[in-house]
């Protein structure tokens, strides 16, 4: 049985499998996988590499200004694209597969950017440890033939974080950050004015120091309810805040506002 491959063995092997699917697209968030996929296309491939951030409402403002930021000091190519996904119903009314109607919006655009602009390949973020959990988008991502490639090369989540250390990447130890809608309750309906208020509500927080949490957003018959999710080591600053954060969060139109005792878990690596 032939040992397990190295660390740098799958980053060789990532650089390789770029370069021979270059030209190419990535879909680029800003987040700790694409972020890592989008500096190892630039260092690989140059300018036959393009990063596209889809911008909608489920993403935060300052996640977008960051995203552009990371991509100019990596040396990247990148560009905005504005994604429809809240004009499908299929969308707003929030199933379980939610994800699948957002990647499919993103993957249909970058489709046909990629054929008008005679790019061979679109990669997106998805790696090892994705492969074992529910995605809803990696539907979308096999429909359009969106390929994978740090989950072929079998690049873990830790991995990942340990060559973006080394790569000097600011996204190596930033905690996962999915979109705005994440925060709604399945079945409850996405709108953009939800979003707004979730939005605000966690630069809220951001600004009272806190790292991990999220604002889970809910419809009550007495009003919309805040339930707030803090990680666990953040927890015993609560009682330093918790008049302004509810002040705060009073302020942004949540008629009710509660602290999760259990804390915030992620639910991936």
């Amino acid at each position: 049985m032939s040992e397990p491959a190295s660390t740098q063995a799958k980053q060789t092997a990532l650089s390789v499998l770029i370069r021979k699917n270059a030209p190419l697209v990535v879909a680029y968030s800003g987040g700790v996988d694409s972020a890592f996929l989008l500096a190892t296309a630039a260092d690989a491939v140059g300018s036959r590499s393009l990063g596209v951030i889809a911008d909608s409402p489920s993403l935060p403002r300052q996640a977008l200004a960051d995203a552009l930021q990371l991509a100019r000091q990596i040396g990247a190519q990148v560009e905005v694209i504005a994604t429809e996904e809240m004009q499908n119903p299929a969308y707003t009314s929030n199933p379980i597969n939610r994800c699948y109607y957002c990647k499919a919006e993103l993957f249909q655009k970058l489709d046909g950017l990629a054929k008008d602009r005679g790019f061979q390949a679109i990669v997106y973020g998805e790696n090892a440890d994705d492969a074992h959990q529910v995605r809803p988008g990696r539907q979308a991502a096999a429909e359009f033939r969106v390929l994978s490639p740090l989950k072929d090369v079998g690049l873990t989540k830790s991995e990942i974080r340990a060559l973006s250390r080394e790569m000097q990447l600011p996204t190596a130890d930033v905690p996962a950050q999915p979109c705005l809608s994440s925060r709604i309750p399945h079945g409850t309906a996405v709108s953009v004015d939800a979003l707004a208020m979730i939005e605000e509500a966690e630069a809220m927080m951001r600004d009272l120091g806190f790292r991990v949490f999220r604002v889970r957003h809910h419809l009550k018959s007495t009003g919309v309810w805040a339930r707030v999710e803090i990680s666990p080591d953040e927890m015993p600053r609560i009682a330093e805040v918790e008049e302004t954060l509810f002040s705060d969060l009073h302020r942004v139109g949540y008629d009710e506002v509660t602290i999760e005792p259990g804390g915030y878990r992620s639910p991936s690596p």
